[in-house]
């Protein structure tokens, strides 16, 4: 079975390292980019599985680049990573496709798990089911 892949946009380096470093632990393919431009480059290319789009970023913004995403693949799944309580932008990622948001700073033990559900669904989870 081959990787997942997931694509980390974010303009601040440091996240985007320690994201790469959590989800390549974690048995992913991953992809990184600074710039709406570079991260519908590798869309287009490397059609990854999920997408961490940070709703901040110069030039084009997370929602813009969204709806980029949305129009090359809509079954991207776009998980939204924002700094500040811009609900009214959230609810529209939210109305655009995006599946969640975290606000930074992140738990990023709860980013893991939120990714690890969307990509690996249940069949990873099952061994922790509830009750058994």
């Amino acid at each position: 079975m081959e990787k997942k892949k997931v694509l980390i946009v974010d303009d601040q380096n440091g996240i985007r390292v320690l994201l790469m470093e959590v989800f390549s632990s974690e048995g992913y393919l991953t992809f990184q980019a600074s710039n709406g431009r570079l991260a519908l480059e590798i869309v287009k290319r490397d059609n990854p599985d999920l997408v961490l789009l940070d709703m901040k970023i110069p030039g084009m913004d997370g929602l813009e680049i969204l709806k980029h995403i949305k129009t090359i693949n809509r079954d991207i799944k776009v998980i939204m990573m924002t700094a500040y309580g811009e609900l009214d932008m959230i609810k529209e990622a939210t109305d655009l496709g995006a599946l969640m948001h975290f606000t930074k700073p992140f738990d990023i033990d709860e980013m893991r798990l939120a990714v690890n559900m969307q990509l690996r669904g249940g069949e990873s989870n099952s061994r922790y089911a509830i009750g058994s």
